[in-house]
């Protein structure tokens, strides 16, 4: 399965995040109706920690906000507030990449899917979203 992950390159709007991940060249995304990502706009897909890296002195340019459970972290850019990436609730051991922060060339296939995060509790288990490793 590793074989078919490429390295795909981005950050936020104003470059003071970047960031490397591997994942497919046809990606299935997430376009989530909860209070945080419909009013953001996030369309996103989620990868294993081990397969995104942070590039550069990125970190001193992110702050985080949380809300609810605590589980997700939402991470923005202070620069220029872009959500390029966040940890979600369902899948906290992984990050969910905001597929629009991707630079192109390297993204072959988006499929976009529709997720019920107004409803997360007893939408989860119908939409068949695969964790990072460990369900919340």
């Amino acid at each position: 399965m590793d074989e078919d992950l490429i390295l795909h390159n981005g950050g936020c709007h104003c470059r003071k995040e970047i960031w490397r991940v591997r994942a497919p060249a046809s990606v299935i995304v997430w376009k989530c109706n909860c209070s945080d990502c419909s009013m953001r706009g996030n369309v996103h897909f989620t990868v294993p920690c081990k397969n995104f890296e942070l590039l550069g002195n990125s970190e001193e340019f992110l702050t985080t906000y949380s809300f609810g459970t605590h589980t997700s972290k939402h991470i923005f850019c202070k620069v220029c507030g872009i959500t390029s990436f966040y940890v979600p609730r369902g899948s906290p051991d992984g990050v969910a990449v905001t597929f629009r922060c991707v630079e192109s060339g390297t993204l072959s296939h988006v499929e976009i899917k529709h997720y019920d995060g107004q409803n997360w509790e007893s939408s989860r288990p119908q939409q068949r979203i695969p964790p990072c490793s460990v369900p919340v």
